[in-house]
Order: structure tokens, then sequence, then C-alpha cells
């Protein structure tokens, strides 16, 4: 792609670099989970933030770069709350439900999270290939994951054959179905999976149901 030069920028109105991005990235996330990669318009974009088309390509390139840029963002929310996540001091049990409700809070916080991921899995996740940056972040949970499995398997707690990744994946796919699949579970089956007052209900569940499998006694047929 041919590279573009910095427009001017209108007398008096010289904008700080760095919130300009941040304004562009906070309305293409809205765009791209509203409208999906293809539907979602660069122009709609530049005129919610009040800039324009060409300032847009300046700092991402074009639409593939500024939609992996909103990838690169939104995954970027959850990695630093697992970096954060302070369980060092808990037994293994609660630190495993710990996890579990870190994940759980920021899928319900984030649901345009939810469909970004959902819409970039159409796309068979060809823009997170591309990405360097998504290339290497992978998730600072899995390590943590792994230090809690290996206490509670030594302590005699956990006594499931399960690595990091497959925990992981089960917690995810728990908290990513209960906001992805909103709508249609409440129109088959007549229950809100995020109505508040089941909040702590499915909280819990989420947790009991990972503790459970974690703990199971396998030694009988």
């Amino acid at each position: 792609m041919t590279s573009v030069e910095e427009p001017a920028r209108p007398a008096g109105r010289i904008r700080d670099a760095a919130r300009t991005k941040a304004e562009i990235l906070d309305v293409a996330t809205q765009e791209f989970s509203r409208a999906g990669f293809a539907g979602a318009r660069v122009d709609e974009i530049a005129a919610r933030t009040r800039t324009t088309k060409r300032m847009i390509y300046y700092y991402f390139g074009g639409k593939e770069q500024l939609f992996t840029a909103v990838l690169e963002r939104a995954y970027s929310v959850i990695r630093m709350a697992e970096q954060e996540l302070d369980v060092e001091h808990l037994d293994p049990v609660a630190a495993i439900r710990r996890l579990a409700e870190l994940t759980f809070d920021h899928h319900e916080a984030h649901p345009d999270f939810i469909r970004l991921v959902s819409i970039e899995n159409i796309h068979e996740a060809e823009h997170i290939a591309a990405s360097e940056e998504l290339g290497t972040i992978g998730s600072p949970a899995l390590e943590v994951i792994r230090r809690i499995l290996e206490t509670g398997r030594k302590s005699g707690l956990f006594t499931a054959d399960v690595d990091a990744v497959d925990l992981h994946a089960m917690i995810s796919s728990f908290c990513f179905f209960r906001v992805s699949n909103r709508h249609t579970f409440g129109a088959l089956f007549g229950r809100d999976l995020v109505a508040p007052d089941q909040r702590e209900h499915y909280r819990t569940m989420l947790g009991d149901m990972v503790i459970a499998y974690l703990t199971a006694d396998r030694t009988q047929d």
C-alpha cells in the first residue's frame, strides 16, 4: 500500500496524536463490532471521530490494519487484567475460582470484545495470524494456571490430568457463550443468561464446574 503523508491540520486544531488514535480506536471498535469487518465503513468511523479518512489511513494504513489494531487493543485489555491478577496467596481451589471469575467479569463487561472475536473467527483468524503483536501476546493467565495446577496436584487437591490451555478453553467457553449466545439462547429457552438477578448464580456455577472437574474422583468406573 502507498504510504499516506500526514495531512495538514486546521489552524487552531492541533490534536494530540495519542488521543486522536485512541478516539479512532474507540469508534472503530463500536463500528466493527456492530457491522462486522465487511460491513464497517472507514468513512463512518471518520465522521463519528470528527477526523478524516485520510487521517485514519495515516495512522493505521487502511481498513485491514485498523481492524487489526482494534483486535490488538481488545486483547490487550484482558491480558493486562490477567497480568495484574494476584492469586499467589490463595489455595489452589480459591485461586482457580478467582481466575475463572476474572474471565467471567471481563467478558460480561466487554460485549464488543465477544463480537470482535466472533467476527475474527468468521475470517479464520487471518488478522490475528498476521499481527506480530497478537502472535506473541499469548495469555499471562496460562502461566498462572500452570502454577496453580502444579500446586493443586502436589497437594492432592486436583486429580484431573488437564493442561493449562484445556482449562483456559473450558473457562473461556462458558464465559464467551453466556454473552455471545444470549439472544438465541433466550429466544429458544426463555432465559436471559446475563440477567442481573442471575449473575451470581452463573458466576458461582462456573467456578463450581471447574473445581468439580479438577477434583473429581476418577478411580471409580
